[in-house]
């Protein structure tokens, strides 16, 4: 387990209160041996003037889960850790509720982190493949 022992999705959540989460609704909804998983909503904050889910709030979602679970491997008292780089590619697009993203390391550096994020439909489809570069840092 890369994860902290007894870690409840309620700390988790709690962490997004009067953030971007918050205001997308962003939720955590699993925590595994190696994933953290959240959900958001395809509502009126989410979608593009076509009425699909935009691009932008697939990253936000994406870089919300891989910023999270970045910072859960670390010990929080000596180091924090931000995002460097993200990409994403959108494969299929989404209309209308919860889309849900996973996350998984791909490398777990002493000053890197890199977590790949995948974002499905509600009918269980992959619609977005991220990819997020994390730097561990010091605090001072």
């Amino acid at each position: 387990m890369i994860f902290p022992p007894n870690l409840s999705l309620d700390i988790i959540n709690d962490w997004g209160k009067n953030t971007m989460t918050d205001f997308l609704d962003i939720k955590f909804t699993a925590i595994g041996d190696d994933y953290l998983e959240a959900t958001m909503p395809v509502d009126n904050r989410t979608k593009q003037p076509f009425g699909l889910l935009h691009g932008g709030a697939n990253v936000v979602l994406a870089e919300t889960l891989g910023s999270v679970a970045a910072t859960l491997t670390v010990d929080k008292d000596s180091q924090f850790c931000v995002g460097l780089e993200i990409n994403a590619n959108h494969l299929k697009s989404v209309k209308k509720g919860l889309v849900r993203g996973v996350t998984k390391p791909i490398h777990l550096g002493k000053k890197t982190q890199v977590w790949e994020i995948k974002i499905y439909t509600p009918g269980n489809e992959l619609s977005c493949i991220s990819r997020i570069t994390m730097a561990v840092i010091d605090k001072k």
